[in-house]
């Protein structure tokens, strides 16, 4: 049963979630969704990954949500000639002391914002992706860990392919979701060039809530309740991913994990302390699409791994009510209102 605290808790997060919402909203105009998943992917404690065309604010998002919350920023312009140690860092000798010294890299930071990850080289990549999945970094022989909350927000962009390395899959199922900005509706952009015509809105931004209420709103997010139906149901979703015949790579058990993390966050911005199946629809394609490969086929008959995942969705059975036995949280939601059966 959920305690008061816990309902005062997500009470919190919705209305820190909100200042971080409109703080970022100011800066990108006209997406809003972009935005939402943004502040999911930071609750669930995953990575962003933001893949689109030069130009739409990639890097502005990052900096946006960076500047939003009151935590330690370092940004990471990846270039082919960026090292592993730029970014986990390095020993060095101390010849006052006479022993060696750790200088911490890039990667010590509560938000690292790798701009362009593609343009450094497989070694430079694998050195940030694999802080992102460990949560610290080993030089000699020494662990250090790194600081909480800890997000990795990454643009890359599909055009411009020369003297790039592309993601390979093992490295892009580290992130939790993709997004793709897309361009602006006509009044949006018409905004844009006035808000952003004669300076840039970053530099009025000023933060809207502290690390430790970030890191406070995350452990309300781990107590969010997730059914039995629903985890079968995230599970079949994913499992469908694997068998499809337009796929020659399906989602791995990480995806499984992230789906149902995001979820969890994604139910709680709603200021609900259950997670409802059209929490997990609404995250599918974000969370799965980007570890997915379609076959030669689907290619030649330009199908996407957004639509194949939208197809799957029309196709597993959504869950309605728990079978006969299964635990239901008897509480209210935030609302007052009981949740469906099963949930």
């Amino acid at each position: 049963m959920t305690t008061f605290d816990q309902r005062a808790d997500l009470s919190d997060l919705s209305s820190t979630a909100d200042r971080v919402r409109r703080s970022m909203e100011s800066v990108i105009e006209g997406k809003p969704e972009v935005v939402r998943l943004s502040l999911t992917v930071l609750l669930a404690e995953g990575h962003l990954l933001i893949e689109d065309v030069p130009g739409v604010g990639k890097t502005m998002l990052a900096k946006a949500l960076a500047r939003s919350v009151d935590c330690s920023v370092r940004r990471i312009q990846f270039t082919p000639d960026l090292l592993p140690s730029d970014i986990t860092g390095v020993s060095v000798y101390d010849q006052q002391r006479q022993d060696f010294e750790f200088k911490p890299g890039a990667v010590f930071a509560q938000i690292v914002i790798g701009d362009e990850i593609n343009r450094a080289s497989p070694k430079t990549q694998s050195a940030l992706l694999e802080s992102m999945e460990e949560r610290h970094v080993t030089i000699d022989g020494q662990t250090y860990e790194l600081p909480s909350p800890f997000m990795v927000v990454a643009t890359q962009n599909p055009v411009e392919m020369e003297g790039t390395y592309p993601l390979p899959e093992a490295q892009r199922d580290r992130f939790m979701v993709r997004v793709s900005i897309g361009y602006p509706s006509a009044a949006a952009e018409l905004e844009m060039i006035d808000v952003h015509g004669g300076a840039s809105p970053l530099e009025d931004l000023r933060p809207v809530a502290h690390a430790h209420e970030i890191s406070k709103l995350i452990d309300a997010v781990r107590g969010v309740h997730v059914a039995d139906p629903v985890r079968r149901y995230a599970v079949e979703l994913v499992a469908a991913t694997r068998s499809h015949p337009e796929l020659r790579l399906g989602a791995s058990p990480r995806a499984t994990l992230h789906l149902l993390r995001a979820a969890r966050a994604s139910a709680a911005l709603a200021g609900r302390d259950f997670v409802l199946p059209d929490d997990v629809q609404s995250l599918a394609v974000p969370v799965l699409a980007h570890r997915l490969l379609p076959t030669s086929q689907a290619q030649l008959s330009r199908r996407t791994a957004e639509q194949v995942v939208e197809e799957i969705l029309q196709r597993v059975p959504v869950p309605t009510a728990a079978p006969k036995g299964a635990g239901v949280p008897s509480h209210l939601d935030g609302h007052g209102q009981q949740p469906p059966r099963g949930y």
